[in-house]
């Protein structure tokens, strides 16, 4: 192990603020020095390149250290025991280098301060506008709390040059006293007849953007994501007034779609700065490269003060959680954000940052590290995703999985390829070969494979058994014989040895479409599906976030008669608006807007009059959850993103990935040796249609 390359942060037990030895510092590579008025704890990740480092020291509220006159200070409150990230390339021809600020405690202890951390670092990022294309087209958004009104311009080239002369270098122009932003969707369209054309923004969307900006969590002065609910009339919040990774996807994705970068990127910094490996139960620590569910900011008061106080960062990687369970989606929808950052406001640069590179390979090894399991699919637990509760997903769940795929994808477009991380980039071709592969032959189920499965033999014990994993034909539901349609199909919800959950999980499906986990023809049958059993999945209130619901005795088993899933609420069969925005993009990219469109002015009769709640209850979603929060932040942010991403669909092109036909000449099985018939480069090229 190369000390010089290392990356050393230190610290203890749970606390308000992370307390460190100084002496603890010699074995991670860090070297102390001491000033007059503070510490500076100086990591040197690379000596290779001396005369090219960086220099970052993070500092409090605005680089200033505490104040006296108001007795504030800004801290992350990381709480995680020290780790070290050891021989590492960094990618780039550069070294790097970063200065906490440390206050004395005494001559033996220092307390580690590590706030406000995109105020500094982003300067060193390019700018959102060097990225923009300045063409005749342009949507001008009013920057206000309601978003009022939107205002199409549409100019000539002639009148763009004239007028691109006097544009300032932020592209914002005052219009009735108004900040307006004229970078966002430039270029999306072009026409050589001048007119400008004022759409005004519906009530329901007003309401909604207003909502939204209510529910902004700011950390030093910074916003740094959204709180999941913000129900004034709650009195027992729970972890409801916590800032969720997953649920803050849809709202990042319509401040983006906004031309509001500024949340979004602090957003990731914090989160990545939250990234560590934290005692669950029994003071069990999982693998490096966690991500937390969720984290919120607390007030604390300031040790040595009077009156003095301190904002910290309190991450939840599960240990508070009902079931104490990790978070494994978490640091996949990260992954993914990061990339849909970049893509919208084309600042790569994000991406490209030391610090952030190293967050995406250490996710990235906690997912591919080698265990017991023989599947490609990712081996979790119940609970481990949005489905937060006992419902029978543990094993291989479709959500995960279309997630796990996404996000291998996602960063080996962003990772730079060098001597660090080409092994990792082959890991991940190989894996996202045999994934897809996976998926597409045993997951799906249409009317053909039902009736293969119906005539399966059991008990086969040869490497030529059609029925690989031993699944009996009586697990075929007695629902499913008349439910699924002639044309279409779909993904099964889970499949182990012996057992295939037969649900449709929405959430899975949509996002096998989003990203080409499916075939396009297995793509096609899903929407058709969908729009087949239309009643059943979208009823008054799209969208069921499974089908069909457990009930009797299976719900007793399964769930342990959990009073909170009980039938056709909650997961157990309830509705859930925020599942709009990725039914949107499902629909944009196989070409069938119309059906999103249908789907969200379903969903705009009745949200604002029900206050956006949570979930909707009953079979075809008449009634608000029995226990559904109102106000549910990416309820709004759903129907926000989903409105958005129909009137812009160019954007929405730049979130979902196209099939890689690279992946299908991946062969990861070795046929001649192991005597497969069938391996996942000729099989998944079998399926597709050019």
């Amino acid at each position: 192990m190369n000390s010089s390359s290392c990356i050393g942060i230190s610290t203890m037990k749970p606390c308000c603020r992370i307390i460190i030895s100084y002496r603890s510092f010699s074995h991670f590579g860090v070297s102390l020095s001491r000033s007059n008025n503070n510490s500076v704890i100086h990591t040197n990740l690379s000596k290779s390149h001396p005369k090219s480092v960086y220099n970052h020291e993070f500092h409090c509220c605005n680089n200033r250290s505490w104040s006296q006159d108001t007795g504030h200070k800004c801290t992350v409150n990381l709480d995680r025991r020290g780790f070290n990230v050891c021989d590492w390339n960094w990618g780039h021809a550069r070294g790097f280098s970063s200065g906490f600020l440390v206050d004395k405690g005494s001559s033996s202890r220092g307390v580690l301060v590590i706030p406000k951390v995109a105020s500094d670092i982003r300067n060193h990022s390019t700018s959102v506008e060097g990225h923009v294309n300045k063409k005749g087209f342009e949507s001008i958004y009013i920057q206000g709390g309601l978003n009022p009104s939107v205002i199409e311009k549409i100019e000539t080239e002639s009148d763009a040059a004239k007028e691109g002369k006097e544009e300032t270098s932020s592209n914002r122009v005052e219009i009735n006293g108004s900040k307006v932003n004229t970078n966002f969707f430039e270029g999306l369209n072009e026409s050589t007849t001048p007119k400008v054309v004022e759409r005004e923004v519906s009530k329901i969307e007003k309401e909604a953007w207003q909502l939204l900006r209510s529910t902004i969590v700011n950390y030093c002065g910074n916003p740094v994501g959204t709180v999941a609910a913000n129900d004034p009339a709650d009195r027992q919040p729970l972890n409801y007034d916590q800032v969720f990774i997953r649920d803050f996807v849809p709202s990042a994705l319509a401040f983006l779609l906004n031309g509001e970068m500024e949340i979004v990127k602090n957003f990731l910094l914090h989160t990545l700065q939250l990234q560590s490996w934290e005692k669950t139960v029994d003071c069990y620590s999982p693998g490096q490269g966690l991500m937390p569910a969720s984290f919120k900011v607390k007030t604390v008061p300031l040790d040595g003060s009077d009156g003095g106080f301190e904002e910290v960062l309190d991450p939840d990687f599960g240990e508070s959680a009902i079931g104490r369970v990790a978070p494994v989606d978490s640091g996949l929808w990260w992954i993914i954000l990061l990339r849909a950052y970049g893509k919208i406001t084309g600042d790569y640069a994000l991406q490209e940052r030391v610090d952030v590179q190293t967050g995406i390979r250490l996710g990235l090894n906690l997912c591919l590290s080698d265990g017991f399991d023989m599947f490609p699919t990712l081996l979790v637990t119940d609970g481990s995703c949005m489905i937060d509760r006992r419902m029978g997903i543990h094993g291989h769940p479709l959500e995960i999985q279309a997630l796990f795929y996404s996000a291998l994808r996602c960063a080996r477009e962003m990772l730079i390829v060098n001597d660090g991380t080409k092994n990792l980039v082959a890991a991940i071709n190989n894996r996202l070969s045999a994934l897809s592969f996976h998926i597409r032959e045993y997951y799906w189920v249409d009317m053909r494979k039902i009736n293969e499965i119906y005539r399966y033999n059991t008990e086969e014990y040869s490497t030529d058994a059609v029925n690989k994993f031993n699944i009996y034909p009586d697990q075929i539901p007695s629902w499913l014989v008349d439910w699924i349609p002639e044309e279409g199909g779909y993904l099964i919800g889970n499949l182990q040895p012996a057992h295939m959950d037969f649900r449709f999980f929405t959430l899975g499906n949509l996002w096998a479409i989003v990203t080409s986990l499916g075939t396009s023809k297995q793509n096609e049958g899903i929407l058709n599906l969908i729009e087949a059993r239309w009643d059943d999945l979208m009823g008054h209130m799209p969208l069921k976030i499974c089908y069909p619901a457990l009930e009797y005795e299976e719900w007793r088993i399964i769930t342990g008669s959990d009073p909170k899933n009980t039938p056709w609420s909650y997961h157990n069969g309830g509705s859930w608006p925020t599942l709009l925005w990725q039914f949107t993009l499902a629909c944009i990219k196989m070409g069938k807007p119309e059906l999103a469109r249908k789907a969200v002015a379903l969903a705009e009769t009745r949200l604002s009059m029900d206050q956006w709640p949570e979930y909707y209850d009953t079979r075809s979603g008449r009634f608000i959850g029995k226990q559904s929060r109102l106000f549910q932040t990416w309820t709004i942010s759903g129907f926000l993103t989903s409105k958005m991403l129909l009137e812009n669909p160019d954007k929405a092109s730049l979130l979902f990935l196209e099939e890689d036909y690279e992946l299908l000449e991946i062969c990861v099985c070795a046929l001649s040796k192991t005597g497969r018939k069938k391996c996942s480069r000729f099989a998944a090229r079998s399926q597709i249609h050019v």
